[in-house]
């Protein structure tokens, strides 16, 4: 446990009380001033608990002139007015998981009667004519341009995205919802609105035409989450404290770190960013958790992903145009846009010259957490089953350079399992029985944080699994329809190989699964 004399903001999303209790707060004032100062209506797009809720709440503080909140930080050298405005913050969160249109409606009234400019016209009836009351009575009382802050707009959507009876009924609440924002653009100085994805087709992104979308631009790319130069500075202290508790030196824990919660990047150029809600919690418990996962893979993206038959083995290594991973929700054609806006993909380079985005799994945390999520739904198994015992005995066989051992290991676990009607299922609905094996190693490998590719490319055509040791690469063939050793032959005589004898030790494999024991049968090493 946490015996440094420092408190974390675990959960904590008002700016005020953050700065009142002495919390620890990484300054990203002099960003969020930028932000007012660029346009009037502006847009931005994060993963969930990278701290949106936290940059709207801070820019209510500043939009209600509560100059004494940010004594010290770095907005002090750049506002000069403090002016107050009236604020119409709203948090949509709390109105997702409605069984109806008609309770998501209530909802919405509930959540603006909550403001002080809610009474008014009675002939005010939906949430949309409220709002549009609402902004038009704070701008003549008080006579100054109102702030609107919405926040996870898209929150009421997302969970019924798979279901095509309910999303338009949803859809058209929030569109006359957001009505007003366009409207009343006479009245307002301000509107901010935060969410995981794009729904071009609501109100807010198909008639605000100045609407600013800082999503994916570089000089916002820090705004949320916390920057490497942030963890090294506003953290130190923490990390020698950690490494005491694991008993390394400082820079080893830091490597640990980042392992765990970096790796994500927001624009094509940006800063290396740590998911904040799991360091603060790492700091925090002393421990390096999967705190971002406690809450599990949502379903609207496992929907997803299943409908769009999702090869969840290329997703170490795509290269797409903006225009792939950054479209509208309901111009989806894949679930490549919800898996980047939700955080599980992100970039990790851009090719300046054809305009691509290397995209890729951010860091283990999201890998070992997504593999959890997915082996249920791929191959019929359960994350528990796998972790306890065998996925142990199995690491160790590798690092030992014992892949007879490993794959011993393997057909031991997959033969005990009792009769999982998931797995049979899941190995007959699969396109190829090798194809549903790729998918058992490449998360098998995955939740131990082993990196693999599978279908690599090379001169000879394409190898089913290639696994990357620190000192030993394994190139590895599935057969179900043909023997072990036919498997290794065409290692051999395709050279898939090739590519990794100049600079690693290479142990080749051929492997055969028997579809009926669901097991593997056979194998033959190199």
């Amino acid at each position: 446990m946490n015996t440094i004399k420092r408190r974390y903001p675990i959960g904590i999303q008002t700016f005020e009380k953050i700065i009142k209790g002495g919390y620890v707060y990484v300054d990203k004032t002099d960003l969020v001033w930028r932000l007012t100062q660029l346009s009037n209506y502006v847009f931005l797009s994060r993963p969930r608990r990278f701290g949106k809720s936290l940059l709207s709440s801070t820019l209510r503080s500043f939009f209600e002139g509560r100059k004494d909140l940010f004594e010290g930080l770095k907005v002090m050298e750049l506002e000069q007015e403090w002016k107050e405005y009236p604020v119409i913050h709203l948090d949509l969160s709390l109105a997702k998981g409605k069984d109806s249109a008609e309770e998501l409606r209530r909802t919405l009234l509930l959540m603006l009667s909550r403001n002080q400019f809610f009474e008014g016209n009675p002939a005010e009836k939906t949430p949309g004519e409220k709002l549009n009351g609402m902004i038009q009575r704070a701008y003549q009382q008080t006579h100054s341009q109102v702030v609107v802050i919405i926040d996870e707009y898209d929150a009421p959507l997302l969970e019924v995205l798979h279901e095509e009876e309910n999303l338009p009924q949803y859809r058209k609440v929030m569109q006359e919802f957001y009505v007003p924002l366009k409207a009343c653009d006479p009245y307002l100085r301000f509107c901010f609105i935060t969410g995981i994805t794009k729904f071009s087709q609501l109100s807010i992104f198909s008639t605000i035409n100045n609407l600013k979308n800082v999503s994916m631009r570089p000089d916002f790319s820090a705004i949320c989450g916390i920057t490497e130069d942030e963890v090294k500075t506003d953290f130190a202290e923490d990390i020698k404290h950690m490494a005491e508790l694991f008993d390394c030196s400082p820079e080893e824990m830091f490597k640990k770190i980042k392992q765990m919660y970096d790796g994500y990047h927001f624009a094509r150029v940006s800063e290396d960013i740590y998911n904040p809600f799991s360091l603060l919690n790492a700091f925090d418990d002393g421990e390096l958790n999967s705190s971002w996962f406690a809450s599990a893979t949502p379903s609207y993206l496992i929907h997803q992903m299943q409908h769009f038959r999702t090869d969840i083995t290329a997703m170490d290594n795509l290269e797409e145009p903006a225009e792939s991973f950054d479209i509208p929700t309901e111009a989806m054609t894949t679930a490549l846009p919800l898996l980047y806006q939700s955080g599980y993909l992100t970039i990790k380079g851009y090719d300046a010259n054809s305009m691509m985005y290397s995209l890729s799994i951010p860091n283990h945390e999201v890998r070992l957490g997504f593999t959890k999520g997915l082996l249920p739904t791929y191959i019929g198994l359960e994350a528990g089953g796998v972790q306890s015992g065998f996925a142990v005995k199995f690491w160790r066989a590798l690092k030992q350079d014992d892949l007879d051992l490993a794959l011993r290991e393997m057909q031991a676990y997959l033969a005990g399992i009792p009769y999982v009607e998931g797995f049979k299922k899941k190995l007959e609905e699969a396109a190829t029985a090798e194809g549903f094996y790729e998918y058992t190693f490449y998360l098998i490998f995955s939740m131990l944080n082993v990196y693999v590719r599978t279908q690599v490319k090379c001169a000879g055509g394409r190898t089913d699994v290639v696994v990357l040791m620190p000192d030993t690469t394994y190139v590895l063939e599935l057969k179900t329809n043909g023997s072990a050793q036919s498997a290794l032959d065409q290692i051999n005589q395709k050279g898939y190989a090739v590519p990794y004898q100049a600079d690693h030790h290479v142990v080749k494999a051929g492997i055969h699964f028997n579809a009926d024991t669901r097991t593997i049968d056979d194998w033959v090493i190199e």
